[in-house]
């Protein structure tokens, strides 16, 4: 079933049928509901293909997220799961890009075919030239995160200064003299990613306003690599009574070594960071810490990139997210290791 035929049952013209769908020209009542009945009666739904021939958008959504390497962190795949929902909410579809930079075929197809009314942006870098291409485009896009130039561009992200300088003084709080930060890895520094910069900017400062002695480590995005991560840590100052960490993914390994290490959580060790609530609390004992709220980003950033559709001149505008540290169990007060005093060795 096709236009034309619709045309023919209705005693139209295809032309006529064609502003009736897209609201493009303005029709009679009488004639657009006598399309209406035809549609009705023969069960006609125009495919994606012809809406957007029709009114100029796809109702279809771009995510463009990085590579996945060997896995993607728990962070990551529930963010994408609130954007699908949230989109779906909104009547659109969503089409995921697995694109790294400007120069990969999926996210060149992306632009070039129009294939998406907009696109949203995960892991965002400070440079970001993603950014700089869809904007040299005119490319209605919102960004999760922020680059260094963040106030002419349309975002949505974590204050991840403000939040890891939280978990530090909660732990300054609990009298905890010496603590660690577990970062992303040292790719993703390399490559600019804002969350494990603005994270390591935050723990610096403020261990140092505090006065504590602090040591940052990159850690690779697995349990395995935790585990070493945290060897290495007690290995470099025994006397280490508290971290935090960026690094969902290895958490479990965190936790793995300081039990092979004989360390208790919280007797003799104290765990924070910021992660998506859900996985704080499948580790145990559960943790202490500034819960990633990745259904409202994904909410935020659909509503974000409709609202740039919907109104095109409109100025650039953003959520920029800081949640309170849920107190749980793997947090308390400092007290020194009897292991302390002698180096631990890899």
């Amino acid at each position: 079933m096709n236009i034309g035929e619709i045309a023919k049952r209705a005693g139209v013209s295809r032309s006529t049928v064609s502003y009736a769908l897209s609201g493009k020209r303005s029709v009679s009542d009488e004639t657009r509901q006598k399309i209406q009945r035809v549609i009705d009666e023969l069960g006609y739904r125009p495919n994606a293909s012809a809406r957007a021939l029709a009114n100029g958008r796809t109702s279809t959504l771009g995510l463009v997220f990085p590579p996945a390497g060997n896995h993607y962190t728990g962070m990551q795949l529930d963010f994408i799961g609130s954007v699908v929902e949230a989109a779906a909410a909104l009547d659109y579809d969503v089409l995921l890009s697995p694109s790294g930079v400007d120069s990969d075929r999926s996210f060149q197809r992306l632009l070039a075919e129009r294939r998406v009314d907009g696109a949203i942006l995960m892991e965002i870098r400070l440079q970001d030239d993603r950014v700089d291409h869809l904007a040299a485009e005119n490319f209605p896009a919102v960004n999760i995160g922020r680059t260094a130039r963040p106030d002419d561009e349309w975002w949505v992200g974590l204050d991840h200064t403000a939040l890891a300088a939280a978990c530090v003084h909660h732990l300054a709080d609990l009298g905890h003299r010496r603590i660690a930060f577990v970062n992303r890895p040292e790719r993703l520094l390399r490559a600019g990613y804002e969350s494990a910069h603005r994270g390591l900017e935050g723990f610096t400062k403020a261990a140092a306003e505090r006065g504590l002695t602090a040591r940052t480590y990159s850690c690779g995005d697995d349990a395995s690599s935790g585990q070493v991560c945290l060897e290495r840590i007690l290995h470099d100052e025994p006397g280490t009574t508290g971290l935090v960490t960026l690094n969902e993914a290895a958490l479990g390994g965190l936790y793995r070594g300081l039990a092979v290490a004989g360390r208790h959580v919280p007797r003799d060790f104290s765990v924070t960071g910021v992660v998506a609530g859900r996985w704080a609390e499948t580790v145990t004992p559960q943790l202490t810490a500034a819960d990633v709220p990745a259904e409202q980003l994904g909410r935020l950033a659909v509503e974000l990139l409709v609202e740039r559709l919907d109104r095109p001149g409109a100025a650039p505008r953003h959520h920029l997210l800081t949640p309170p540290i849920s107190l749980r169990t793997s947090t308390g007060p400092a007290h020194t290791h009897p292991d302390a005093g002698s180096a631990s060795h890899v």
